[in-house]
């Protein structure tokens, strides 16, 4: 298959990530939330281990062992994705509080960018080499179980009937395949792109993993559920160590 079928494929199967909501349908809230956090716990190593084993030493050797211009990249995607979601949050909600259906917008506006942005790493990471692009899917991928679980609750707490909140989820999940084109084509025509994606996804990664996945499974009461989600943030970083040997 060609590097852009594999992008395309990939980044399919990112949007059709929208439809895990409707599987959790049937949880009861207390097993809903421990299910959702394990995912958090997985896909935060997963994340983690994907920038630091993948990610930031396909950059170094691609720039020459250029390692201060890298980690230059990185910091940048990681004031980027903070940037980013604080706009998303401040432009909805800057006196306060927002209402349940502003903020159902606000989490579709977020999933469109956040999608777009996922499918021009996923390109970037095949175009560098297939073996990153696979691992690169993967970490996102994991990521998208629990914050598409999420943002189905959102949107049907905000008053969206289920058939309508999986529609609409699935709509924006395909923006993914959208960056995932423009991403091809940029890294293609471009020849520093790659050079600044990887390492600026890198950053992404870390910001999100650091910044909103791990405090989540930090903050909980239970001492030997607290090991248990430190266990499983531990097999997503061995699982991104095996993958790239």
């Amino acid at each position: 298959m060609s590097t852009l079928g594999l992008i395309l494929l990939s980044t399919f199967v990112i949007s059709l990530m929208s439809f895990i909501g409707v599987f959790t349908l049937s949880f009861n809230e207390k097993l809903m939330r421990r299910v959702v956090l394990g995912l958090v716990a997985l896909s935060a190593g997963a994340l983690m281990g994907g920038a630091f084993l993948h990610l930031i030493p396909e950059a170094i050797e691609m720039t020459g062992n250029s390692v201060k211009g890298v980690l230059m990249y990185v910091l940048v995607g990681f004031v980027f994705f903070l940037f980013i979601e604080k706009v998303l949050h401040w432009r909805h909600c800057h006196k306060g509080h927002c209402d349940v259906h502003t903020f159902a917008h606000m989490s579709l506006f977020g999933d469109v960018v956040h999608n777009f942005i996922d499918g021009l790493i996923i390109a970037a990471s095949f175009v560098a080499n297939m073996g990153l692009g696979v691992v690169t899917t993967i970490a996102v991928a994991l990521h998208e179980i629990p914050q598409e679980i999420g943002d189905f609750g959102v949107l049907l707490h905000g008053g969206y009937k289920k058939r309508k909140a999986l529609f609409l989820n699935f709509v924006t999940g395909l923006t993914a395949i959208v960056g995932g084109i423009v991403g091809y084509f940029l890294s293609q025509s471009v020849e520093s792109t790659l050079s600044f994606l990887l390492p600026f996804a890198a950053g992404g990664f870390i910001y999100i993993a650091a910044s909103d996945l791990i405090p989540e499974i930090r903050n909980t009461d239970s001492i030997r559920r607290g090991l248990l989600y430190f266990i499983v943030f531990v097999v997503g970083l061995l699982m991104m160590y095996f993958v790239s040997g």
